[in-house]
């Protein structure tokens, strides 16, 4: 359970921000306000790996913890070293990769799931389960940020749980 003070409020919101857009640790920790579009619902991410900019769509959920956040929190801790940074520590200075790292790990082992990897194992959710559910994985590329679709391709292993419903839809000698 995340904790209801400032901490927490903004730990939902890194959260949240993960699993709706499955960004990348040093992607996340760049942000400024000015990539943020709570309106539009997407965050701009600039000169991702590769140098590569791109737009990601992300949830009202994840908005509305965002706005919580930037509201509630965020103006408390601002201060010069803050650099326009969206995701600051109690002393105003921009995350750093590591603590944001740390910290997701510590709520992922607090749910059960003890996997390796944190911050990724929002990623390779975020594309698992589009792809469960019928995203081409062309765009499930452009949502990651994959500059080869190879890479994209290590998310298409299926459940056996998921191919046995295809199965039996689809077979024409599944009956």
């Amino acid at each position: 359970m995340l904790r209801g003070d400032d901490r927490g409020i903004r730990d939902r919101a890194i959260l949240e921000l993960y699993y709706a857009s499955a960004i990348r640790r040093s992607e996340l920790v760049r942000l400024t306000l000015d990539h943020i579009d709570l309106i539009s619902r997407v965050i701009s991410v600039i000169e991702a790996k590769g140098m590569k900019d791109r737009w990601i769509p992300i949830s009202q959920r994840a908005c509305n913890w965002l706005d919580r956040y930037i509201k509630e929190v965020r103006y408390k801790h601002l201060t010069l070293d803050s650099e326009g940074r969206l995701f600051i520590n109690a002393e105003g200075e921009p995350m750093k990769s590591d603590y944001v790292g740390q910290m997701v790990g510590k709520y992922i082992r607090r749910s059960g799931v003890n996997k390796p990897g944190a911050c990724h194992l929002f990623r390779h959710s975020v594309a698992t389960s589009m792809l469960d559910n019928g995203a081409d994985l062309r765009y499930v590329q452009e949502l990651l940020g994959h500059a080869d679709i190879s890479t994209t391709q290590i998310y298409t292993h299926v459940s056996i749980e998921k191919l046995k419903s295809v199965y039996l839809s689809s077979h024409p000698s599944s009956q």
